[in-house]
């Protein structure tokens, strides 16, 4: 038995932790897209349905009494100018389902951000990944509403593509800002039904959606000022049908955009490093 040796050398060789070290990330984003997929009739049923509905009763219903004669309309459909701001606020509505309630999961009722802290995987690499699946699901959200926005003739092949990068952009900031925000709550307590009601609400409704921003009096056009909405809306209104924008103000749009996704990146990176090492 003296004789006998042992090719065994330790848990080092069978768990590398310079892999997760290097792609804890992409596993964090797997375990997130993985969990995203038991609810994938949902995800397109809502992805579909809403789209649909939505431009029936208010992109043809309303919209047939709106003419292109009106000044703001620039010679469009009415369908042709909502097209961007339904795209945007897809967008946005899909990447902050997946910062909010699984942000709480992860921290608070399974703890599943612990335990992965409890590896190699770092608090900024658990941000990296679950931003990744959030920008996954923003993707494949503004995708299908496209595809039905382009069914119905609200927007053309050509706009197609711009369209679909300026909302994602303008969800995965906003979703960075929310997890975030996210990162700093310890129990829901109606938190996120207050967020939808008076943040996600008026910033639809205020933000040049149905009708441009200049109309609404001074007094509430600070709201889309401030909304990552108007933003994008109005460089996606300039990309998809040559909606005049001055250059300045697209540096503007875009530098808001970004502003806000890096704040919400650094913010959310240090919380949750700083939440795991309680």
């Amino acid at each position: 038995m003296s004789t006998m040796r042992t090719n065994w050398q330790g848990a080092a060789t069978l768990v590398d932790p310079r892999i997760s070290m290097r792609w804890g990330a992409v596993y964090v984003a797997e375990t997130r897209i993985k969990n995203m997929l038991k609810w994938w009739q949902a995800i397109i049923a809502f992805g579909l349905g809403n789209p649909i509905l939505y431009l029936l009763s208010v992109g043809i219903g309303i919209g047939s009494m709106v003419t292109k004669d009106a000044p703001f309309m620039e010679g469009q459909t009415y369908l042709t100018f909502l097209a961007p701001a339904l795209l945007v606020t897809a967008g946005i509505q899909g990447a902050m389902d997946e910062v909010t309630f699984p942000t709480l999961e992860g921290f608070s009722w399974e703890k599943t951000f612990f335990a992965m802290n409890s590896t190699a995987i770092t608090g900024r690499q658990i941000v990296d990944g679950v931003m990744l699946a959030s920008t996954a699901r923003c993707v494949l959200q503004v995708l299908l509403y496209e595809l039905v926005l382009l069914a119905f003739g609200a927007v053309t092949v050509a706009s197609f593509v711009p369209l679909l990068i300026t909302s994602v952009l303008a969800g995965v900031a906003f979703a960075c800002l929310m997890l975030a925000v996210t990162s700093y709550v310890k129990e829901d307590d109606g938190f996120f039904a207050i967020v939808g009601r008076f943040i996600i609400a008026p910033m639809f409704m205020f933000s040049g959606t149905f009708y441009p921003l200049e109309n609404l009096p001074i007094y509430l056009q600070w709201i889309g000022w401030i909304s990552p909405v108007w933003h994008a809306t109005d460089i996606g209104r300039n990309l998809s049908y040559g909606h005049d924008v001055a250059p300045g103000m697209m540096v503007i749009h875009f530098a808001f955009l970004l502003a806000i996704l890096i704040v919400g990146q650094v913010v959310a990176m240090r919380q949750f490093s700083r939440r795991l090492a309680k």
